[in-house]
């Protein structure tokens, strides 16, 4: 395929070899990320110069935000993106590729062996973890061919929010790389938290951001995980820790640079990566008290048969097994764990306690005077000493409870300098912060594109033919936007050109910002320059010898292909023609 452009506003060409990177700076699929991994800050710069994110702050819901503290500020944040958006991770969204194809394309810039490593459609083997059943069968990809695998693109908000236009979606959504770059843009623009304070870190299975406020916080998705939900033993946390539990970080993202598992030169600022180490070690390890002892149980179920609960009742001592007490807190709001035991044991019947202490097990209560005597550190071997003699010729299973307990307490993270040195360069920042007005930040980021590549690639990330070089546009537009080929494939192509023309002339980007053909095709409208591109992207698809020629000035949009010549208004303002042969 050869592009041959000429675009006003006019802007400097990229290189021939810079024109992948940027391409995906366009597509971010998570593949797309993996490989070029300032494209995971550039999403966040983009969002933080959207629209859509500062009109959030004039949102009743957000209206009390100056009186609060940050942390409730967060909070805030937490229920209002629950309340707007969805998790998504549906293979029909942004179709299919092949791993032939990807790895093909990546050659040049990582081999296949490290992409087999780390992602879980190439091999990466992690993911045991979180499914019982085969990655393809969990995903829906059995019914396809072995080598076929999805596009997991990475939505801008403007994407996430247009995703109610789809038929069966209530809300905006995204995926989880999606979901927590809008977090981070979101915790800065409408909660004020400083970018130092906001660390992003992806997994082969995962993303989410690490945010240094108060003991800390990570954000999962849509929802938020303080350090006592960490340490609370639920299913929920459960599953929120597998990431960070049994995976490698492959990215931690900063505004001042990011370390990457494969790569050997760091951008991130040295002391803001210790900080961060630091922060997420202090944040994943606990001293362990009753409290805790009692939130591990929950997690661990197995063990509960090691323990018993007791009470006084009438003055009398009775005793209870410690799973017949964790099943009763399904049933109300008190815990085993929390002030509420006593309430929690009160509310379990007479007839389900024993008169005398059941043999073989160790009462929890008799451990609160140990443990308000000893404050234990896992980390310590003269405290692990002191527990195992305080759980000592109780129950067979006491060992195995200690150890498993340092492990609950005691999460060491595997970060992307995990086994390798890393050679720190300078990375530079952008220099904004959450006092300064929009067009202040965006103008700070539009000054820092000559020096800072993620401030460069995230006016690409934002679509933004006012000041890109449309080439990485349209070559990710032809050659990753399957969903409306295939969507038109039995079509006659005038009967593609009469549904384009039937949906609304309304693109669901402000400005000179431009939607890609499959966001035009899932969300059924679209500006006609937008429009032109998805016909022209369908065209070349079914017959790349014929040349296609897309000329936009203000006002409209055409596309000719031999005798065939389609005209579609546009607002966009822009001026260009695009041959593609």
């Amino acid at each position: 395929m050869k592009l041959t452009i000429q675009q006003e506003p006019v802007w400097p060409a990229l290189s021939d070899d810079q024109l992948e990177k940027y391409s995906s700076a366009v597509t971010l699929s998570d593949m797309e990320i993996f490989v070029f991994p300032e494209l995971l800050y550039s999403l966040v710069l983009a969002n933080i110069m959207s629209p859509r994110v500062w009109a959030w702050r004039d949102d009743p819901w957000f209206a009390e935000n100056a009186k609060l503290k940050p942390y409730r500020r967060i909070l805030r944040l937490k229920q209002y993106i629950i309340d707007h958006y969805e998790f998504n991770l549906d293979l029909d969204t942004w179709g299919l590729t092949t791993k032939q194809q990807e790895i093909e394309r990546f050659r040049p810039f990582i081999d296949e062996s490290t992409i087999s490593r780390s992602n879980a459609l190439f091999g990466y083997e992690g993911d045991k973890y979180y499914f019982d059943l085969d990655i393809r069968k969990h995903f829906g990809l059995d019914k396809y061919n072995t080598d076929d695998i999805p596009y997991w693109k990475t939505e801008t908000v403007e994407a996430m929010d247009a995703f109610v236009l789809r038929p069966g979606y209530r809300l905006g959504a995204g995926e989880c790389v999606s979901l927590s770059t809008l977090y981070a843009a979101s915790m800065f623009v409408v909660c004020g938290i400083p970018l130092d304070d906001i660390y992003l870190m992806a997994t082969p299975l995962h993303s989410q951001n690490y945010i240094a406020v108060n003991d800390g916080i990570i954000t999962n998705n849509r929802r938020i995980m303080t350090k006592n939900m960490w340490f609370n033993g639920s299913e929920q946390t459960v599953k929120a820790q597998r990431a960070l539990r049994h995976e490698q970080i492959t990215i931690v993202s900063h505004h001042t640079g990011l370390v990457h598992c494969v790569y050997p030169e760091a951008t991130i600022d040295p002391g803001a990566y210790a900080r961060f180490q630091d922060h997420l070690r202090g944040y994943l390890t606990t001293t362990v008290d009753l409290e805790i002892l009692a939130n591990f149980l929950r997690q661990h179920s197995e063990l509960q048969k090691c323990f018993q609960f007791c009470r006084d009742c009438h003055g009398k001592s009775q005793w209870i097994e410690a799973e017949k007490v964790y099943a009763y807190e399904h049933t109300g709001p008190y815990k085993a764990s929390d002030k509420t035991r006593d309430k929690l044991l009160d509310d379990i019947d007479m007839d389900m306690f024993y008169p005398e202490r059941i043999p073989g097990r160790i009462c929890i209560n008799i451990l609160d005077e140990f443990f308000r005597e000893n404050r234990i550190d896992i980390s310590k071997p003269s405290d692990v000493e002191k527990l195992k003699a305080a759980l000592q010729g109780e129950c067979t299973g006491s060992c195995s409870v200690v150890e498993k307990l340092a492990e609950f307490a005691r999460l060491e993270p595997k970060f992307p300098d995990h086994g390798t040195a890393k050679s720190f360069v300078p990375g530079g920042s952008v220099g904004i912060d959450p006092a300064m007005e929009r067009a202040a930040i965006v103008e700070r980021i539009r000054a820092g594109r000559s020096r800072y590549a993620m401030a460069d690639l995230a006016f690409y990330a934002a679509r933004d033919f006012s000041c890109t070089d449309w080439r990485p546009f349209f070559k990710a537009a032809l050659e990753r936007n399957p969903v409306c080929r295939t969507g038109s494939r039995d079509w006659s192509i005038g009967h593609v050109v009469e549904t384009l023309a039937g949906w609304p002339e309304e693109s669901i980007y402000d400005g000179a910002r431009m939607a890609q053909p499959d966001e035009v095709w899932n969300y059924k409208r679209g500006d006609g320059f937008e429009k032109a591109i998805t016909l022209a992207t369908i065209l070349h698809g079914r017959d790349a010898g014929v040349p296609v020629v897309i000329t936009v000035e203000p006002g409209q949009a055409r596309v000719t292909q031999g005798d065939l010549e389609i005209r579609w208004p546009s607002s966009k303002g822009l001026r260009g023609r695009i041959e593609i042969t």
